[in-house]
This record gives C-alpha cells, sequence and structure tokens, in this order.
C-alpha cells in the first residue's frame, strides 16, 4: 500500500519551473551557445563570404528556430522526468548546435564547394543536403543506441567524452584564457570561488553574469589607457548595428533538393559524422545519468534527428546536438527552466540579428572560462562516477582525442606557415604540396610522430571508446567481451570509421589494413586467453570519495 501511494505522490508532484540555480545555468549555458554562435556567423560571413542577406536573413532565423525546438523540448523531457520521479533536482540536458559539425560542414563541405563553383549559395545548399542525410542516421541510429549503451561500460563512454572534454572543449578557452589575463584568469577565478569555492556574490548575481560583467569593465576600461584588451571599440559597437533587422525562418526545400548534385563528396562524410553524432549523444545521455538523471537514449537522439531536418529545411546547414555538460549545469543549479530560457534567448538573437552587436560589446576571453569550467568538470566525471580500477581504461580512452587535437594543431600551424611563404612571395603554388610532404617527413626526425597522430587521432570519438572498453572488460578479466570490441575495432577500421582519412576499403584491404588486422590479431588472442589462461587471484580496491562542486 505504501508504495502505491508513493506512486500516486509522484504523479501528483509538481515541478519547479524556475529555481534560482536556473539563473546560474542560463548564464552559463547561454553564453556558452552565444560563443558558438559569434564563431558560425564569422565562419559564415569571413569564410564562406556568404552575403549578410543571407547569413541573417535566412540562416540564422532558421537556426534559431532548431534550438528553440530543442531546448524547448528537454525542458518538456525534464520537467517529465521530476513529475515521474518526485525529485526536484532533475536537470535538463543542455543542447544546441554540434560545435564538431559547425567546423567539418564549412570546411570539408560548404568551402570546397563555394571555392570550385565561385557561388556561396552552392555550398550553403550542400551543408543543407549534408544535414538532411546525418538527420536520418540520427533517428534511425536512435533505435539502435540504447542496445549500444547496454553493452559499452560506462568508462568507456565517459573516457572517450573526457577526452573530447580536455582537447576540444577545455583547451582553446585555456590558452585564450592565458593570450588575455588580465580579463582571462580574473574571470576564472570569479567562476571557480563561486561554483567550486561556494562564495556566493552580493544578491545572489549570478557568477558567469559577474565574470562577463568584470570582464567587459576591464576590456573598455583598458582602452581609457591605450590597452585595447580584449578587442573592443567604440567603431566596432557602431558598425555592429548595420546587422540590424526582423527575419523569419522561411522555407528552403528547394535549396535541399538542388544541393544533391555534390550527393557523392557528402555521403563521405555524412555517414561517418553522423555515426559520431550517434556516439556522442549516447555518451552524453550516460553522463546525465551518471549525475543522476536518466533520460530515455531514444528519444533524445530522434529528437535531434527531428529537430535537425526541421532546421534544414528552413534553410540551416548546422546539425542540433544534445551537449556535453549536463553535470555541470546541473552542479551550478540548473533545472528546467534554465534550458527553455536558452530557447528563447537565442529565437531573439537570431530573428533580430543582434549577434554581431553582443560580439562587439563583450570580450570573448571573458566567457571563455566557462567554457574550461565544464571541461573540468566532464573530465573529472569520467574518473569519479567509475570504478576506482578502471581509471587506466580511462586514460587509455583519452589518448586518440589527444593525438587528434594534437594534429589539428600541426596542421593549422604548416598551412599557416606555407600560405604565409605564399603571400611573401618566399614559396611558388606548385611547389606547396612538395614543402608539406617535407616538412611532415621531417617530424619524425624532431621528436614528433605525425604518422602516428594521423592514425590514432582518426574516428577519435570511436577509437576512444573501443580502446577503452577493451581496457575496462580486461581489468574484468572478461576477455570475451574485450575480444567483441576489439572485433569491432577491426571492422570499424578496416571501413575507415576509426583510424583513416576516409570511409570505404582502400585498395581492398581496408582503409588502414594493418591497424585493422593488428585489433583482429588483439581480438583472437583475448578470445584465447579466455579460453586458455588462468585468472591469478586479484585484490579488491576501495572506492574513492566523489568530490562534488558546491552549488
Amino acid at each position: 500500500m505504501s508504495t502505491i501511494a508513493g506512486n500516486a505522490g509522484k504523479s501528483d508532484f509538481k515541478p519547479v519551473l524556475w529555481t534560482p540555480g536556473d539563473w546560474n545555468a542560463f548564464f552559463g549555458f547561454g553564453t556558452n551557445i552565444l560563443v558558438n554562435m559569434l564563431v558560425l556567423t564569422g565562419l559564415l560571413r569571413f569564410v564562406l563570404k556568404m552575403p549578410d542577406s543571407l547569413v541573417f536573413g535566412r540562416i540564422l532565423p532558421a537556426l534559431g528556430l532548431m534550438m528553440c525546438l530543442s531546448t524547448f523540448y528537454y525542458a518538456y523531457l525534464a520537467y517529465r522526468l521530476a513529475q515521474k520521479t518526485g525529485r526536484s533536482d532533475v536537470c535538463a540536458l543542455p543542447s544546441g548546435v554540434s560545435v564538431p559539425h559547425m567546423f567539418i560542414v564549412t570546411f570539408v563541405i560548404m568551402l570546397p564547394i563555394t571555392i570550385k563553383t565561385g557561388d556561396p549559395l552552392k555550398g550553403w545548399s550542400a551543408g543543407l543536403v549534408w544535414v538532411f542525410f546525418q538527420s536520418f542516421i540520427l533517428m534511425i541510429g536512435g533505435f539502435i543506441a540504447p542496445y549500444i549503451r547496454k553493452i559499452t561500460p560506462r568508462a568507456a563512454l565517459l573516457g572517450t567524452l573526457a577526452g573530447v572534454s580536455v582537447t576540444f572543449i577545455s583547451m582553446r578557452p585555456a590558452l585564450e584564457m592565458y593570450m588575455t589575463p588580465q580579463i582571462g584568469l580574473v574571470s576564472f577565478a570569479i567562476i571557480l570561488l563561486s561554483w567550486f569555492g561556494g562564495i556566493k556574490y552580493p544578491k545572489n548575481i549570478p557568477a558567469g553574469l559577474v565574470a562577463i560583467g568584470v570582464g567587459m569593465v576591464i576590456a573598455w576600461g583598458s582602452n581609457l589607457f591605450g590597452l585595447g584588451l580584449g578587442g573592443l571599440s567604440v567603431k566596432g559597437v557602431g558598425d555592429a548595428f548595420a546587422s540590424f533587422g526582423f527575419s523569419l525562418p522561411i522555407p528552403a526545400v528547394g535549396y535541399v533538393f538542388s544541393g544533391f548534385e555534390f550527393l557523392g563528396i557528402i555521403l563521405v562524410t555524412a555517414i561517418p559524422f553522423g555515426i559520431y553524432d550517434l556516439v556522442e549523444a549516447m555518451d552524453n545521455v550516460e553522463s546525465a545519468e551518471a549525475a543522476g538523471d536518466e533520460y530515455p537514449t531514444t528519444r533524445v537522439l530522434t529528437a535531434d534527428g527531428v529537430v535537425s531536418l526541421i532546421g534544414c529545411m528552413m534553410g540551416n546547414p548546422f546539425i542540433n546536438a544534445v551537449y556535453i555538460g549536463h553535470p555541470g549545469w546541473k552542479a551550478m543549479g540548473g533545472r528546467i527552466g534554465y534550458s527553455a530560457a536558452t530557447g528563447l534567448m537565442v529565437v531573439v538573437l537570431s530573428f533580430f540579428g543582434i549577434i554581431s552587436l553582443l560580439l562587439a560589446l563583450v570580450p570573448v576571453v571573458a566567457i571563455s572560462p566557462i567554457l574550461l569550467y565544464i571541461g573540468m568538470l566532464i573530465g573529472a566525471q569520467a574518473f569519479q562516477t567509475t570504478p576506482i580500477k578502471h581509471a587506466p581504461a580511462v586514460v587509455l580512452a583519452l589518448t586518440p582525442h589527444l593525438a587528434a587535437w594534437a594534429k589539428l594543431q600541426i596542421d593549422t600551424m604548416l598551412g599557416a606557415t606555407l600560405s604565409a611563404a605564399q603571400t611573401v612571395g618566399a614559396l611558388a603554388p606548385d611547389k606547396v604540396g612538395a614543402v608539406k610532404e617535407a616538412a611532415i617527413a621531417s617530424l619524425p626526425q624532431q621528436g614528433v610522430m605525425y604518422h602516428g597522430l594521423d592514425v590514432m587521432g582518426g574516428g577519435s570519438i570511436l577509437g576512444g571508446l573501443i580502446l577503452g572498453a577493451v581496457g575496462v572488460f580486461i581489468i574484468d578479466r572478461e576477455f570475451v567481451k574485450a575480444s567483441a570490441f576489439a572485433l569491432a575495432g577491426a571492422v570499424m577500421t578496416y571501413f575507415g570509421f576509426m583510424h583513416g582519412e576516409a570511409v570505404g576499403i582502400g585498395g581492398g584491404l581496408g582503409v588502414t589494413p594493418g591497424v585493422a588486422l593488428a585489433y583482429a590479431v588483439v581480438a583472437a588472442g583475448l578470445y584465447a586467453a579466455e579460453k586458455f589462461g588462468t585468472a591469478p587471484l586479484t585484490v579488491p580496491q576501495s572506492e574513492p570519495h566523489l568530490a562534488v562542486p558546491a552549488e
């Protein structure tokens, strides 16, 4: 009888839509979204050279619609979960434009086609088709993902997520902070004192808002002394007003289907990155469950696919994704309202075209510490919510991401150097390829294993998951399961989803046949260890106490 009464009580529970902690999460997550929108706008305007009428009149309104639908839906899921469980601490999943894909669709799809055709509209159409296919991969994959989550160890899922966090989320804001430490370090200290140290600011002003406000004061105040910290100026603010206006999303179905002429180029990346989305979303749902909020994987992935498809049909060439960082926003006190409030904010920013004005007013380096804080929490969670004996497997899952990040830095440096050499007339255009090859060939002599970074970092999120799972099952002496994951690694490597430059079968032996063969040999060896090996006595290890940030 008590159980029935308890369940009835939970069904009658009315979750609070807004709590004081939602202010913290809103300013934190909202500024995260703002940074991504500012970067995205810069890519469209300055890399792809798209006209402002297209950027502010078509793409950003469609983007705003997609993100509003997404954040409202995840707020609804959080409300339902809170109502079902009778808990007041349920936090909505964060979501928005997938940041890795933002760069991939720009530099791998839209930019080459724009350069080849000389028409930014063609590049835009190709980007829409890319999202079109990825949306369906997500929707179909949503029904497969729960089974993958069921058989994959938490240390592998969270370990590969921590790899993304440490490299592609944490490193850039950390470096930005030290490029302008007068703003970055001060803002970072303000955030750490509140979100880790428990310090409350006057009138309970959110720490994120205090950090941004102090950063703005330092940046604009430095202009009085001619220092120019943060790169802000009155002229920049004046120029930003030129982008003001009001635009609603307009269907772009014709542009979607006209982009099918580039289908061959698009599918090469749409399929593997659709799978990447699948794994990343699973990781983030697992991360939320580790923080206490269990969401249905199928509904999450299907929602990402549906809202991405809607955004695509309205003219948005960027896919939606559940974001990494749920535990961070929850630790700040975020619950349900912060997600919906962020959706409303995005609609206002995108429909009225005021992104450039905000970029002219707020120094980005004052926002960077918030992203670093999120990266710190996600990296720590992989160790805190898994058994202590699995810690080596978590570290193993990190390594492909370190390789991918290091390779990206080298590639960017080489590209910039060669471009500069051409600009000053020190390098003939027909020699660029040869010089690049010679530079890469010389790196091992300097102790830089470029080829190793290239192979290990390819498909890093899948590579980290496979290595982490193999590590966990070996530690647990479940060698058949370890063998199965190693064999899965061999198959995915053969087709280029891991450790390869492109999806395919290469010359018939696979994209990177040596690595695929090595995984297969490891799989056979692990299987043999199960059948013929002996098991020594193991000493149980104690579990550590968890470090929980103050709200």
